[in-house]
């Protein structure tokens, strides 16, 4: 699990705006049991009830991340071109240094129900690097998502402006966990180019919790 990069381009994987999302939805029971030893093969029923291109749309945004791992450049430099309407034109040499890329999943309620682990951990599998919500459902689920390095914003606004495909660019992301900042602004890249503010709250995260989002896990 790579640490936290000093800036984060997320793309939108699902927008869900069911008042309550639970871990039956996030990862659904029953078929999924036989494989919760495979990481991989389980990570692709996650959402497969309430969104079925989620897992599409995540991988999809994750194969940019694997190219900036690989130093791709030219694969990666796809991905961080958005950037330009924001007003970034730094080098893709140096953004596949500092700027990670993943996927970033919006519910108003998430996580309630069971306590189950994996509806968080398939999230990281696939890429996920951060949720937005009104406020998480249960303790639990947000501190797992903690555990496996997946930033748990949240926003007030009950409906918030946000479609799957947009961009969500981080800026200063890991200074600000280090700092132990609980406000912060998102650049969203509309799919047409334009770009307006995301105002986002990072509350309650302790010290232990900082320690794991800026390495990038529990599990490193």
């Amino acid at each position: 699990m790579p640490a936290l990069t000093e800036n984060l381009l997320l793309q939108v994987a699902s927008v869900i705006r069911d008042e309550v999302t639970t871990t039956d939805e996030l990862i659904p029971s029953g078929e999924t049991a036989s494989y919760r030893s495979n990481p991989y093969k389980i990570s692709e029923f996650t959402l497969i009830r309430k969104d079925p291109q989620y897992v599409g749309r995540a991988k999809a945004a994750q194969e940019f991340e694997k190219a900036r791992v690989a130093d791709d450049k030219e694969k990666a430099g796809t991905f961080y071109q958005v950037l330009k309407a924001v007003g970034v034109d730094t080098p893709v040499e140096e953004l596949m240094k500092t700027t990670g890329i993943g996927s970033v999943l919006y519910a108003k309620r998430p996580g309630d129900g069971s306590a189950r682990e994996y509806a968080a951990s398939c999230q990281k599998v696939l890429g996920g690097l951060a949720n937005i919500c009104i406020e998480y459902a249960t303790k639990r689920y947000r501190s797992n998502c903690v555990n496996w390095g997946i930033l748990p914003f949240t926003c007030p606004e009950k409906e918030i402006v946000l479609e799957p495909g947009e961009y969500l660019y981080l800026p200063g992301i890991r200074k600000a966990v280090e700092d132990g900042a609980t406000r912060f602004t998102a650049k969203v890249i509309g799919k047409d180019g334009a770009v307006r503010d995301l105002e986002l709250e990072l509350n309650g995260v302790t010290e232990a919790e900082k320690k794991v989002l800026l390495a990038g896990s529990l599990i490193t």
